[in-house]
């Protein structure tokens, strides 16, 4: 049986600290569509036990209002992701986020820790998704096995900074660098059938950049984007919103393309477009998500 919400709408995952309890007491009031709860690079290495008593009680005391609330936890080349996964399943954490994902091996060793947590905790056996950070040259190639190796795993995510370092170069802002991992990375997750996630843009002081970016990672096919600061969401919300001549659109193919198969036809056009059945496949994703994005007023 799939997770219900395995597919839910993602177009924001914003960062926060869990070593700073002021910042992931009430994120709902900005509205992304995920928190990314984070328990790894932001916390200082003394500082893992208080900021896992933060986390634990923020996840069983604070209404996020219906945003998924998401936690990465500590690399599995570190002493603290065991105990980061039992603290998450106890709070009951949506998801958890493997970091420095290279194998499809490490999300099965993750899933098995996962329900041996669910069991403990008495939380239903596969209640808790994962998702599989990217940040390595290994872990690009092994996208695909990545993306099939566990029913728990919605989706995949790159991690420009860490990546950019393996692949021995920097951060441009030209996308350039990153522009191989994030096409093997859309393909991956599409002939999986999971969802996909660009990094960061850290330079908050450039907004008209971050929108470029932006628009570049729907038009390639990502799902959402990895976010820093509350001023980032507006932004990706607009531009991962169907328009209404997108959605007329959609309508008027997924209609059509019905009707035309009753009567036997495979082609024919819409808005002076020729269609086919390829076309419906995204002509339904169109709807769903705007009906995801709280837009959609037909009856489709």
């Amino acid at each position: 049986m799939i997770h219900p919400n395995k597919n839910r709408l993602r177009r924001t995952m914003m960062f926060l600290n869990c070593q700073k309890p002021g910042l992931i007491k009430d994120p709902y009031i900005y509205a992304p569509d995920s928190i990314m709860l984070d328990l790894e690079d932001a916390v200082a290495e003394n500082q893992k036990d208080s900021a896992r008593f933060s986390l634990y009680h923020a996840l069983q005391e604070i209404d996020y209002r219906g945003i998924e609330r998401v936690v990465r936890i500590n690399g599995l080349d570190t002493e603290h992701w065991r105990e980061d996964i039992r603290v998450c399943v106890a709070g009951g954490a949506d998801a958890i986020r493997i970091p420095k994902t290279q194998y499809a091996s490490d999300v099965k060793t993750v899933d098995m820790a996962v329900e041996e947590a669910e069991r403990e905790f008495g939380r239903p056996i596969g209640s808790t998704l994962l998702m599989a950070a990217i940040e390595s040259t290994r872990g690009v190639v092994n996208a695909l096995e990545i993306c099939e190796s566990s029913e728990r795993l919605f989706g995949i995510a790159l991690s420009g900074g860490d990546y950019t370092k393996d692949l021995q170069t920097v951060i441009s802002g030209t996308g350039v660098e990153l522009m191989g991992a994030r096409q093997n990375m859309i393909i991956a997750a599409r002939a999986s059938g999971v969802q996909c996630f660009d990094t960061v843009f850290t330079n908050l002081d450039d907004m008209e950049g971050f929108e470029k970016e932006v628009r570049m990672i729907k038009m390639m096919g990502f799902d959402g984007k990895s976010i820093i600061n509350p001023r980032q969401i507006n932004v990706t919300h607009r531009i991962f919103t169907p328009t209404f001549k997108e959605i007329d659109f959609a309508e008027k193919v997924v209609t059509e393309i019905d009707e035309k198969k009753a009567q036997g036809i495979g082609v024919f056009t819409v808005n002076g477009k020729m269609i086919d059945i390829a076309f419906y496949d995204g002509a339904k994703r169109t709807i769903e998500l705007a009906k995801a994005s709280g837009v959609y007023e037909g009856d489709l």
